[in-house]
C-alpha cells in the first residue's frame, strides 16, 4: 500500500528513472546533506518553539501584567467550586496575549532577519528554496499564519519540510 501511495503521493518526478525517494532530505531542492544550509530535524524545530514560547509569554506577562488575586477575586464561581490557583489564573490571563506576541515576533523576526529568537539561539534559519533572497513579509506573513493551526507542521514531505513551509516556499535550515 505504501508504494501504491507513495507514487502519487510524492508528487510526479522529473526523470522516470530517479528515486521517489531522495537520498537524503533537502536532497530534492537542492539542499547539502549536512552542516550549514542542510535541512533541521523536527526535535530542533520545535524546541526553538518552545523557546519562541517562552519569550512571548515573557513579553505578554511585561505588557499586561496579570494579577493573580484580581483575576481569581473577579470569577463567578457557583458555590462549591474550587477556585483556580495563581498559577492557573496567570497562565490563563497570557494565553491570548502570549499568542498574539508570538505571532507579530514570528512574523517580523523572519522578514527582517530570516529567523525567530528561538532559531537564532538553536543555529537555525527560515530560507527561500526558490531564490537566494529574504523571507519577506508575504511569505514570513503567510508562514506564521500556518503555523497558527499546528496541523501543516506535523505533516511533511519526502524532504522534511512542513505543509507550511512547502505552501510558502520556505525551509528551516541550520545557519552554522
Amino acid at each position: 500500500m505504501a508504494r501504491i501511495t507513495g507514487s502519487w503521493l510524492s508528487g510526479p518526478t522529473a526523470d522516470p528513472d530517479e528515486p521517489a525517494t531522495p537520498e537524503f532530505r533537502g536532497e530534492h531542492i537542492g539542499l547539502p546533506r549536512s552542516g550549514a544550509g542542510s535541512l533541521v530535524g523536527m526535535g530542533r524545530r520545535i524546541a526553538a518553539l518552545m523557546v519562541d514560547w517562552v519569550i512571548a509569554m515573557g513579553i505578554a506577562a511585561l505588557i499586561v501584567r496579570p494579577n493573580p488575586q484580581q483575576i481569581i477575586a473577579d470569577l463567578d464561581l457557583p458555590a462549591g467550586k474550587q477556585p483556580p490557583t495563581n498559577f492557573e489564573a496567570v497562565v490563563s490571563a497570557l494565553s491570548t496575549p502570549t499568542w498574539m506576541v508570538w505571532v507579530v515576533v514570528g512574523i517580523l523576526a523572519v522578514t527582517l532577519f530570516g529567523f525567530t529568537p528561538g532559531q537564532y539561539f538553536l543555529r537555525l534559519r527560515v530560507i527561500r528554496v526558490d531564490e537566494p533572497v529574504r523571507v519577506g513579509f508575504v511569505r514570513a506573513l503567510g508562514r506564521q499564519l500556518l503555523l497558527i493551526f499546528v496541523v501543516p507542521a506535523l505533516f511533511t514531505d519526502a524532504d522534511g519540510r512542513g505543509m507550511h513551509d512547502r505552501a510558502t516556499g520556505t525551509a528551516v535550515v541550520r545557519s552554522r
